[in-house]
This record gives structure tokens, C-alpha cells and sequence, in this order.
């Protein structure tokens, strides 16, 4: 092995190697175990929510792939539709020209051209991952076995009465000319104004105040609600309003939805530019009149002096008139939530229009009582009542968009408007002679689906629906589905409901694990426009100073999180490039993955973790420089097995349970945990130390056969428990290791992972290591407070031992001489007059480290004196910072908490320094 770690000389290659053997492919043996990717666009790449998701997939996968299961982890993207057909159409403009030059059917092949040149970018950030995928079943949601499945389900659903066509509210994107849906909806507050405006009774007698913050849909209004139960409206109900500006009439209604509290307590209604007001439309039976065209400009059903107005400039005008009529009472200054389209950036308007929709109630009754029957659990549990809420309230699903890239709709129009929905043109054709009893020419419809139609058949259209494929009857229902909180409704119901209703009732995965949101340092959400972005790849292979500042300069990346990143560089990374590797970045994620909590992202953590591979690596070394060209045992020669030996066997049954447990239970927090504990703590800083003395022995060839066998058998386990975290750094091990201990086979992934044996737990080694351990910590920890130099030969006094104490010394002393660094031990008898020495506990025994002639006790005085001094500072600096009013009010909330976590650190370091200055003092 190389003397120095290095990830990015053995990642790649790995993967290769990998990918090339089919390592990935499912066994065909064992329990079906599958997970379904959820599709990322083929326009993105990974950021790092992605990263993180498919770290926790990876895990799971390669876990039960060693434990024997059937495992697939299925692959492949979606085609995003208004996101791919934005990044063509900007393309396009570049070169002068738009969509409508092309053309339909040669844009869509200029789509299709850009996907082969451009669209494989995430595929090759997984595979810089580790993400064990199996590559040979990648699918496109456009591709054509996923049409078919696209066209057969809503074929199917049309003919079941569940699709429709019909005029409904819909998110309007003014824009891109499309309906969107409430994902591709951001909703952010703003600043803006309420106009009170005074709607005239056409009695003369009076008039009712509304307010609105769209003054120009008051055009499209058709009644003013009141709450039935406010009096001071209750005889005005069924009367008549004047509309202003206009020449129409509407009435005053009486509806419980209005809150009597807020405002005048009346409400304009606008049925076809509010889905509040549509609803109380609906019920009350009022007009439907929408005042916009798809640019968001006013249209012919308001007055002609505001036709072909843009909506913001009609806003003006209505207001400078209303109030030279006096019916403008007054403009309040007002915060509300404004809603933008995602990709355009425009607001999102209400509108109606005809689109195609799917009748959700019926599917989502089953898809209920799934959760409700426990057939598919969410974990964290919670989560289930965010999706309860959701399914039962659910409205129906609007499905067509009007963009030219994705799925078109199966459905073709005659002359008269008659619809024909059929799997093909020909189909279509043939109902139409049918009907017409004669051919007609048929035009299909020009809108395609909702990306979020064709992702919703995911779990078993990849899987070869609507054939009865051997991989669909093997994998279907899917194992578990990993994904954010975001997506319950827009995704993870809609798979549910089609699941169950195209898969005779069978639910598509048996559990959800939901994971928080990745966030930055300091608890803020991740997003381009704060500059608060990292990407994945540059924590990997690392990212070298001058582009560092590029990003910062571009506004790319915030200063905080670049200073962050360039003090990690400079810190460890002398040669400018913080390369962390891939294993690291896992590891992170991993720890960081408690059951539902948002991820907060510290590069500090991702050091320690990079650290902690470094860690891994040379204890490697060490082993193999003790073993390789050695008899380790593996011929069956007799093997004498010392305590420590028999410690770290008993000691990895504990953690092998406690990582399989955790896994099983979805706490990945906790099973890295165990993981990193026992081999940072008990195996490298403890077991070979232990061994040391044993090796350095070379007298007893049985004793140096059991430790040279454990050494090897141990380290090898290890590697196993921790590929699924950390595949890389495992595999390039576990190729050298893996000889020595007996263990034959091509790669790691595809070895049995390790299962705890109760047989192998050993109480009485436990219980002895546990007293080598204390002994030796009492020593180091006086040392530590002394600052007593760790090569320095201590003489130790012992008193109060009983015979079990005497007894371990006898037998472990040589442990004890050379990890403690003892020059001497020495009872001390009953009788015997202990001298002024610092005490450490062993159980009842006491060991005394006499303090004459081990420090200089002026010196060491005049030092804590020094280090009192700093640590008054600090806390004084820390109480000062925390009692400024205008920081706890304006710094973020994670700031304010690790000031107050830093206050109580500076408290204990100095209740401990001067506890320590009043110990020497007394000597």
C-alpha cells in the first residue's frame, strides 16, 4: 500500500472495475430486495441533496447486497420537461432563432440530439459516488418502453372515466405559456400593497369596502361575500353592488369561508382568477370570467379601455381611475406571498382553462388505507399524517402542459371537436370511422403530460409494465423508497395511488424513509441565489484556491462558506487542492442521517471524516507490515490467543449487531457511529497497542500466530461492516487484506456481510481490557493535567487492591509498562505512609503518581496562570457578545446557539484550569 492515502488514485478505477465484472447486477438468488432511484433531470447535476440521497441508497443497497439478497438498484432519469425544452430553447435563441422556426418535430429531435451530447452528466456523478446502480438497466422516461406505458395508462384511466377533459383553475405560468404545478410553483413574501376599494349598492343606498392586492381582477369579479353570521351584512345579503369601471352588476353573498375578522369582512369574488374564489364559485354558482390572455394581458370580456393592457399596466390605470371616482378609500402597505414560476421567474397567475385532468379522489381512497393498514410505513412515522392530510383533501390532478418536449397526450380531435383518446393514430382513426361511419381526417391534441404523470408509473414501468416481464413479477412491490418531504404529494402519493390501481392493488414499496433537506453551516437552505452551494464534486476531488475565489468573485459560492472551505485547504492540504474523496463525503452524509432532521452541512466534519480514513488507512499499514510474508494462522497451526485478542473479537460481535440493527432500522447516524467508535477507538488506538507488545515478543509462535491471525481476521470484518459507507478505500483494503485472513473472492461488495456471533463474546477478556484500559487512562489523564511529558517513565504506587487486582497486574503487566510509560509499580502496604501524589481510581484501587521531582511547581503555576488568564478572556468575550441585543436579534438562530454552546465550553475550561492551579498549589 501507498505510504499516503490517496482517494483520487483508487476511486475511479475501482468503479471501473466494478461496473466492468457486473458486480451491480442482481444475483438472481436470495430475497428480491429493490430500490427505485427517484429520477433525477437530465438537464441537472448533482448537487449536493443528490449526494446525500444516494449515499443512503447506496448503503442499503450494497448492505443487502451482501447479505445475500436479490438486490437491484434501478437507475435512470426523467426528461423534465419544461426544464429540457428551456435549455434547448435558449439554445435556440443564442442562434437567433426560436422553437416555432424548427418546428415541432425537428425541435424535438434537436431535444433529443442535446440529451445524447449533454444529458449524461448525473449518470457520471453517480458513478463518482459509488452509486452501485445496475448501469444495464438505465431508463429515460421518454424512452420507449416507458411511452408505452405512459400511453396504456392513460388509455386505461380514460376509459375508466378517471382522465378528463375539462375548464378548471389552473397554475398559469405567463411566460412559458403553460399550466405548471404547484412544485414548480415558488411562493415567496414580498412587498406590496392592499387597495381598499368602495363597491357601490345599486340601491343608492351605501356602499361595501373590499381590499385586494390584484387590483385589475376586480374586472373578472362576479359577487362580494359576506360571513352569514356578521350582522352587520346580514341585510344586504342577496342585494345588488355596482362593479366599478364596469357596466355589470354582481351580488352580495353570504359564505362561511369568510373570515368576518379580517378587513371590512367582505371579500370580492373572482372565480376565474382565485382557487379560493373558485371554490365559493362553485358552490354558489356564480360566472366564470376570465379577463386574461396566456401573456397575462387583459382580454376582450373587461372594457375596452383596458384590452391588450399587460396586467401590471391595467393595474395603474384601474387604480388612478377608481380613485378620480372616488371609490379608491385607501392603499395600505402589505407583506404577501407571491407565487413565480421556478424556471421563468414570472408570477403565476390563476387562470382557466380547458386541460386534461385526472379524477384523484377514487385512486386516493385505496392508496389511503395502504397507510392506514400499515402496507406501506413511513419512517419517521410522522410523516404519514403529512400525507394523510394531503390524500384527504386531494383535488383533481391537472396533467397536460402546453410545451412541445415529453409524453403527448394520446387523444385526437375531429372537426366537430370529438374526442378520440387511443393508444396510437391508427387507433384514434378507426373510432373516428366508427362514429363518423366514414374516415375523417383526425388532428392530435398539441399538449404533453405532466413530467410528474410518467415518474408517477415509475416502480413498475422500469420494470417492463405493461408486459409481464420476469424483472416485473421478481421486484415489484419495490423494497423502500428514499426521498424528501418535499415530494410526498407531487411523487410519492401519486406512485402509490397508480401502483395500486395498475398493479391489482399491490402497493409499490413497502416503506418510505424520508430525509431532511442538506443545509449549509449555519442551518440555511442551499440554494444558487444565496451562494451557499456546494458541489459534491469539488469536496471530492478538491477545489484548487484560484477557482475558490472565482466562485466567490462570480457570486457562486457566499465569502463564509469560501473562507470555510480555503481554511480547510490550507490547513490540510499544503500542495492548494482539498481533495477529501468520495468515501469521506459518504461518510458525512451517513452520520449526519438521524430519522427526518435537516442535514447540516460543516466542512469541519467532513475533514474530521477525511481524517478518519487516513486513520483507517495506516492502521492498514501497520497490519500489513506485520503480517504480509507472515504466518498468520491460515494453514490451521495453532494459534494462542491473548486477552487483547480475544477483547477485540468479543468487542466486534457488539458492533457488527449494533451496524446491522441500525442499518435495518433506517438510523445510519448511529450504525457510522458504532462503526467509527470501534475502529478509531478500540481497535487502532487500543487493540494495536496492545498487540504491539506481542509482536515485538517473537518468543511464543502461538501467541504470535493468534495476534498476526485477529490483526488481519478483525481488520478484514471491519472492512465488510464499512464498505456500504465507504466502498472505495474498503475495496482497495480489502484486495490485500483479504489473503491473509483465509478470504477468497474477486471484490468486497460481493462478500457475505458480517452477522455478530453470540459464541464469540467473551466477558472475562472484556471485563480484564476494561481494567488495562482504567489503569492506563488514570495515568494518562494525570499526565495530561500535570503536563507531564507522554515519554516520560512514571513510578506508580498502588494501594487498596484486592486479589483480582493483583492477580491482572501479574498477568498484564507488560500492557501496562509500555502503554502507560512506567518506569515502576509498587504496592504499597497498609501501613505504609502514601507521599503527596496525584490519584487515579481503578475500581477500589488507587494508583498514586508521587509529584516530587515529576513537574517544576513554580513553572507549571506560572503556565495555568497564563492559561487562566486566556480563558477569562475568552468567556468574558463570549458574555459580552451574547448580552448585545442587536446580535441575538439579527445573527441566524444557529449562530446565536453555537455563541451560547462556546459560553458554556469557556466556563468548564475555566473551572478546570482553576481547579488544577489550586491542586499544584497544595503540593
Amino acid at each position: 500500500m501507498e505510504k499516503t492515502y490517496n482517494p483520487g488514485s483508487i476511486e475511479q478505477h475501482w468503479y471501473r472495475q466494478w461496473e466492468a465484472d457486473g458486480c451491480f447486477a442482481p444475483s438472481g438468488a436470495g430475497e428480491p430486495f429493490c430500490i427505485m432511484i427517484p429520477p433525477p433531470n437530465v438537464t441537472g447535476t448533482l448537487h449536493m441533496g443528490h449526494a446525500f440521497q444516494d449515499t443512503i441508497m447506496d448503503i442499503l443497497s450494497r448492505y443487502h447486497r451482501m447479505r445475500g439478497d436479490n438486490t437491484l438498484w434501478q437507475p435512470g432519469t426523467d426528461h423534465a420537461g419544461i426544464a429540457t425544452q428551456m435549455v434547448v430553447e435558449r439554445q435556440l435563441n443564442a442562434e437567433g432563432k426560436t422553437r416555432h422556426d424548427l418546428g415541432r418535430e425537428a425541435f424535438i429531435d434537436r431535444v433529443w440530439q442535446w440529451k445524447a451530447e449533454s444529458g449524461g452528466t448525473i449518470q457520471n456523478q453517480l458513478r463518482r459516488m459509488g452509486a452501485s446502480v445496475d448501469w444495464s438497466r438505465e431508463r429515460f422516461t421518454m424512452d420507449d418502453g416507458l411511452s408505452e406505458a405512459v400511453r396504456e395508462t392513460f388509455v386505461r384511466l380514460h376509459e375508466e372515466g378517471l382522465i378528463y377533459r375539462g375548464k378548471r383553475l389552473v397554475n398559469w405560468d405567463p411566460v412559458l405559456h403553460t399550466a405548471v404545478s404547484d412544485l414548480e410553483v415558488v411562493s415567496e413574501e414580498e412587498y406590496g400593497h392592499l387597495w381598499h376599494m368602495r363597491y357601490p349598492l345599486t340601491d343608492g343606498s351605501g356602499h361595501l369596502v373590499v381590499a385586494t392586492t390584484r387590483p385589475e381582477t376586480m374586472l373578472g369579479d362576479t359577487a362580494v361575500a359576506v360571513h352569514p353570521e356578521d350582522a352587520r351584512y346580514r341585510e344586504l345579503v342577496g342585494k345588488t353592488l355596482r362593479l366599478p369601471l364596469t357596466d355589470r352588476e354582481i351580488p352580495v353573498i353570504a359564505d362561511d369561508y369568510v373570515d368576518p375578522e379580517f378587513g371590512s369582512g367582505c371579500v370580492k369574488i373572482t372565480p376565474a382568477h382565485d382557487f379560493n374564489d373558485y371554490a365559493m364559485g362553485q358552490r354558489h354558482d356564480l360566472p366564470m370570467i376570465n379577463i386574461l390572455t396566456v401573456d397575462a394581458a387583459l382580454n376582450d370580456a373587461v372594457p375596452a379601455a383596458y384590452r391588450g393592457l399587460d396586467r401590471y399596466e391595467a393595474r395603474k390605470r384601474i387604480v388612478a381611475e377608481l380613485e378620480s371616482q372616488g371609490l379608491l378609500e385607501r392603499i395600505d402597505d402589505h407583506k404577501l406571498m407571491v407565487p413565480r414560476g421556478d424556471r421563468s421567474g414570472a408570477v403565476v397567475e390563476p387562470y382557466l382553462t380547458d386541460q386534461w385532468f385526472v379524477r384523484t379522489a377514487p385512486l386516493a381512497e385505496p392508496a389511503i388505507r395502504a397507510v392506514e393498514d400499515g402496507h406501506v410505513r413511513f419512517v419517521p412515522d410522522n410523516w404519514k399524517n403529512t400525507y394523510f392530510d394531503w390524500m384527504r383533501r386531494i383535488e383533481d390532478w391537472c396533467i397536460s402542459r402546453q410545451i412541445w418536449w415529453g409524453h403527448r397526450i394520446p387523444a385526437w380531435y375531429d372537426t366537430e371537436g370529438n374526442i378520440f383518446v387511443a393508444r396510437s393514430e391508427a387507433e384514434a382513426l378507426a373510432q373516428a370511422r366508427e362514429h363518423h361511419g366514414r374516415d375523417v381526417p383526425l388532428q392530435q391534441d398539441a399538449d404533453v403530460l405532466d413530467t410528474w404523470f410518467s415518474s408517477a408509473l415509475w416502480p413498475f414501468s422500469t420494470l417492463g409494465w405493461p408486459e409481464d416481464t420476469e424483472a416485473l413479477r421478481t421486484f415489484y412491490p419495490t423494497s423502500v423508497l428514499v426521498t424528501g418531504f418535499d415530494i410526498i404529494f407531487f411523487w410519492v402519493a401519486r406512485m402509490i395511488m397508480m401502483g395500486m390501481h395498475f398493479m391489482d392493488g399491490e402497493v409499490p414499496f413497502r416503506e418510505i424513509y424520508i430525509h431532511g433537506l442538506v443545509r449549509d453551516g449555519d442551518g440555511q437552505k442551499m440554494s444558487k441565489s444565496k451562494g451557499n452551494v456546494l458541489d459534491p464534486i469539488d469536496i471530492i476531488d478538491g477545489i484548487d484556491l484560484e477557482t475558490l475565489v472565482q466562485k466567490r468573485t462570480a457570486g457562486l459560492m457566499q465569502p463564509r462558506m469560501a473562507k470555510r472551505i480555503e481554511q480547510a485547504t490550507r490547513k490540510h492540504f499544503p500542495d492548494g487542492i482539498a481533495a477529501h474523496g468520495t468515501d469521506a463525503l459518504r461518510f458525512t452524509f451517513a452520520s449526519l442521517a438521524t430519522t427526518g432532521r435537516d442535514v447540516v452541512l460543516d466542512m469541519g466534519r467532513v475533514d474530521g471524516y477525511r481524517n478518519f480514513c487516513n486513520k483507517l488507512w495506516n492502521a492498514s499499514r501497520f497490519v500489513l507490515m506485520n503480517t504480509e510474508g507472515e504466518d498468520c494462522g491460515q494453514d490451521g497451526d495453532d494459534c494462542a490467543l491473548s486477552v487483547a485478542d480475544r477483547w477485540i473479537i468479543s468487542r466486534l460481535q457488539a458492533v457488527e449487531e449494533t451496524v446491522e440493527r441500525q442499518i435495518n432500522g433506517y438510523r445510519f447516524d448511529l450504525a457510522s457511529q458504532a462503526l467509527y467508535d470501534f475502529v478509531w477507538s478500540e481497535y487502532c488506538d487500543w487493540y494495536l497497542e496492545l498487540a504491539k507488545p506481542v509482536l515485538n515478543g517473537a518468543d511464543d509462535a502461538a501467541a504470535l500466530r493468534g495476534t498476526r491471525r485477529t490483526l488481519v481476521r478483525v481488520l478484514e470484518t471491519i472492512l465488510r461492516l464499512a464498505h456500504p459507507f465507504m466502498p472505495f478505500i474498503t475495496e482497495e483494503i480489502w484486495q490485500r487484506i483479504a489473503p491473509l485472513a483465509g478470504v477468497r473472492g474477486s471484490s468486497i461488495s460481493l462478500q457475505p456481510f458480517p452477522q455478530a456471533e453470540a459464541s464469540r463474546q467473551d466477558a472475562e477478556a472484556e471485563a480484564d481490557v476494561a481494567w488495562i484500559q482504567t489503569f492506563i487512562l488514570g495515568l494518562r489523564r494525570i499526565r495530561g493535567e500535570m503536563d507531564i511529558a507522554p515519554g516520560k517513565p512514571l513510578p506508580v504506587l498502588l494501594q487498596n487492591g484486592d486479589d483480582s487486582d493483583r492477580q491482572r497486574l501479574s498477568r498484564y503487566r507488560l500492557f501496562l509498562e509500555r502503554l502507560a510509560r512506567l518506569e515502576s509499580i509498587t504496592w504499597l502496604e497498609p501501613k505504609d505512609e502514601a507521599p503527596e501524589s496525584a490519584i487515579a481510581l481503578v475500581g477500589e484501587m488507587q494508583l498514586l503518581l508521587p509529584m516530587a521531582g515529576l513537574i517544576d511547581k513554580e513553572a507549571e503555576l506560572k503556565r495555568l496562570g497564563k492559561d487562566l488568564e486566556r480563558a477569562s478572556g475568552d468567556l468574558q468575550r463570549a458574555k459580552q457578545k451574547l448580552a448585545n441585543q442587536n446580535f441575538i436579534d439579527k445573527a441566524p438562530a444557529a449562530v446565536v446557539d453555537k455563541e451560547r454552546a462556546r459560553l458554556g465550553e469557556f466556563k468548564a475550561t475555566l473551572e478546570k484550569l482553576q481547579a488544577q492551579y489550586e491542586k499544584i498549589e497544595r503540593l
